[in-house]
């Protein structure tokens, strides 16, 4: 049993008395050794009017600063209590002849226990020390790790041990990062998102475990059983059972929130809710969409008022487009064949809550102040301690085994990873979007927090340095985290390259596509997904999804393989056509979601099907064994009408064709003349093929 879980509540008083003698003031850290555990804690103790104050710290329990009282010095004895607490917590210990160790005992509610203390700098000036030389391992490491720039803020104490920038924000115009510098935070955006729920929460107008459909009720998932079942909890903690169809929305700049929300509801689960975790963005689109219905705000102007201005994050960002008008922003990078690449902006504006924040690291340090602090920044209170370790507890386990014995499998939060790191507990998310790589890490027990924001595309800098630096301000036995990561990256590169080599081995030799390349063009429609645009041009095919264009090469048979393009997103991606039973290329199917089955993309027939100004020449009479079609137009669509029968609707269809809306194994086709006047209606139906010729009006 530890006794001190201890009941904080009150306004608490000094009445202190003083005493001069050996020097007491100063910082201690310690133990105490109660029932066979180890509590650690740490005593401040400092002159003031005519008497001692101190505080008590005790991480593990969430401590922080609780006033001591009745501090008494008498030559080498030395006695404080902790008031307002059950039991009567108080230390009796004397300090040694140096100076240098205060123990004795702790006795609370009749109870004794040993404690000892060392005389030690404050964390802060421990930590600075400990960081000496960084910089030149961080130069080091950009050149490694072949990073054009990167900022590192780091926060120990509730004060800033490190704040600075290394490397280019712009290579081309040779510009330095610094402090200000601004770069994209993609997925670490999440945790403001869940922060901004949670102050909804606090407010009594959003329950964690109430159904979303309760709240939005158009809202629609896959399943409808899942639908009813869903709560704003599972669609923070990637267990809804969706996976991440990602390119639904990737590229996607002429889509809106609300319609993203609906499409949800054509897209397949890949397992049950809550049976597996699935990382998803968006379901986060989702939860910033709950957020808008909720406050009658946007997302974006939710999460400015909740969070970016009572911290005084006055230049973070919602949009790449408007951090590219401020003076000092970094531009995004990737790395091809040794090389670094510059990556064009692209707007991620419509999944903003799952990822669209940019920032520079000292604005993001008080950020991890807030979540430190638990919920408070300076005087502010912004949300209450409960919430804030409530989203960083685990509530979904993620599946996913470290490979270091000295760091745990991972579960996830609200918003956040978590994990124990050599023993402490470890909060954290990375963000990669476009060019940039971002990683915030929280130590709650031991008020440590480190952000590191990059340029580059998918680098795992920021988790080698954050290791080294926690490593160092815990003052942990030192671990090669550097040579071990850029060791095992080497590697990989090979690994990679090799695979590329190989992939010519999944090509069936010898085959031919079935058709004429002009017979794949056209659009294809999914209802979740949209529309793909196929198009030849000069003898080339490609394909066209949401803004990004990617040439195709026959690979075998009627698959086709994406080439090298200048956005690599659907490079050695491959497209299967399909024909229908009319004979006509039909279907497109691509792997969009890697845990489905192929998403298939039904071909539209040609626009100018439903274009009424060519419908036109369509109309008229027909006449076959002495009986009078008639075809009118109504709209955009045509109707026939066959005697003693009632009117039929003809519905576009592929190969110019209409289907019998009323009988879709009757399609009906026109012939033209050499000059193009309509000449003959054709109707195939099981039964045969007939020949309808048009009456002529003089």
């Amino acid at each position: 049993m530890i006794v001190l879980v201890i009941l904080l509540f009150g306004t608490i008083h000094l009445n202190c008395s003083f005493a001069q003698s050996n020097d007491v003031t100063g910082h201690w850290e310690g133990e105490i050794q109660v029932s066979g555990q180890v509590l650690e804690i740490q005593i401040d103790i400092a002159h003031g009017e005519n008497q001692f104050k101190g505080t008590i710290t005790i991480p593990v329990q969430n401590l922080k600063d609780k006033t001591l009282d009745q501090i008494e010095v008498k030559e080498d004895s030395v006695k404080f209590s902790i008031p307002g607490i059950q039991g009567n917590p108080t230390f009796n210990g004397k300090i040694s002849e140096d100076g240098q160790m205060l123990a004795g005992n702790f006795m609370q509610a009749g109870m004794t226990f040993p404690f000892e203390l060392t005389r030690m700098e404050r964390g802060f000036a421990r930590a600075n020390k400990s960081l000496e030389g960084f910089d030149t391992l961080a130069q080091k490491a950009l050149r490694d790790w072949l990073v054009p720039g990167m900022g590192i803020a780091v926060v120990y104490d509730d004060q800033l041990v490190l704040l600075e920038g290394y490397g280019k924000r712009d290579r081309e115009k040779e510009l330095p990062v610094t402090p200000q510098t601004l770069f994209a935070i993609g997925s670490s955006t999440k945790a403001f998102t869940t922060f901004t729920l949670a102050t909804l929460v606090n407010e009594g107008n959003l329950d964690w475990e109430e159904p979303v459909c309760n709240y939005l009720p158009d809202f629609r998932m896959h399943d409808p059983v899942v639908t009813r079942q869903i709560t704003p909890v599972d669609l923070i903690t990637h267990r809804s059972g969706l996976p991440r169809h990602d390119l639904l929305w990737y590229g996607n700049q002429n889509i809106s929130r609300s319609e993203l929300v609906h499409r949800l509801r054509y897209l397949p689960l890949s397992t049950d809710i809550r049976q597996e975790f699935q990382y998803n963005n968006l379901m986060y689109l989702t939860a910033g969409y709950l957020t808008e219905q909720l406050t009658g705000q946007t997302w974006e102007d939710a999460v400015k008022q909740r969070i970016f201005e009572p911290l005084g994050m006055q230049r973070s960002n919602f949009s790449v487009m408007i951090s590219q008008k401020d003076d000092d922003y970094a531009k995004g990078y990737r790395e091809e064949a040794d090389q670094l690449k510059f990556i064009p902006f692209r707007s991620i504006n419509v999944m903003g809550p799952a990822g669209s924040i940019n920032s520079s690291v000292e604005e993001m340090s008080r950020w991890m102040k807030v979540q430190l602090n638990g919920g408070k920044y300076e005087e502010q209170i912004l949300l209450s301690p409960s919430l804030i370790e409530k989203m960083h507890q685990p509530h979904m386990v993620t599946n996913r085994s470290s490979q270091h014995k000295e760091i745990s499998d991972t579960d996830y939060g609200l918003g956040w990873f978590i994990d124990s790191y050599r023993g402490h507990k470890r909060v954290f998310h990375g963000g990669n979007i476009d060019g940039f790589s971002a990683l915030v890490t929280l130590f709650p027990a031991d008020d440590l927090g480190i952000v590191v924001l990059t340029n580059k595309n998918g680098t795992s800098l920021p988790s080698i340095l954050r290791n080294h630096i926690a490593d160092k301000i815990l003052e942990l036995e030192s671990i090669d985290w550097y040579g071990n990561a850029l060791s095992a990256m080497e590697k990989g590169k090979e690994i990679s390259k090799e695979a590329q080599e190989k992939k010519e081995a999944t090509r069936m030799e010898g085959t031919q596509h079935s058709r004429k390349l002009e017979n794949y063009a056209g659009t294809y429609q999914h209802p979740g997904y949209g529309k793909i645009t196929v198009e030849l041009d000069e003898g080339q095919l490609s394909f066209t999804y949401h803004d990004i264009k990617t040439p195709l090469e026959h690979w075998h048979y009627d698959v086709f393989n994406g080439m090298k393009a200048e956005d690599p997103v659907f490079r050695n991606m491959k497209l299967q056509f399909q024909s229908n039973l009319d004979g006509y290329i039909s279907e497109l199917l691509i792997q969009m979601e890697p845990r489905l089955d192929p998403i298939g993309f039904i071909k539209e027939p040609d626009k100018k099907l439903t274009d009424a100004s060519y419908l036109e020449q369509f109309t008229g009479q027909y006449v076959i064994v002495g009986d009078t079609i008639l075809v009118s137009l109504a709209g955009n669509q045509l109707k026939m009408k066959v005697p003693g029968q009632p009117q039929y609707t003809l519905v576009p269809a592929l190969g110019d064709q209409f289907k019998l809306k009323e009988y879709a194994v009757i399609a009906v086709s026109f012939k033209m003349s050499d000059e193009g006047r309509v000449e003959e209606m054709i109707l195939d139906q099981p039964g045969g093929r007939y020949t309808v010729k048009r009456i002529r009006e003089e």
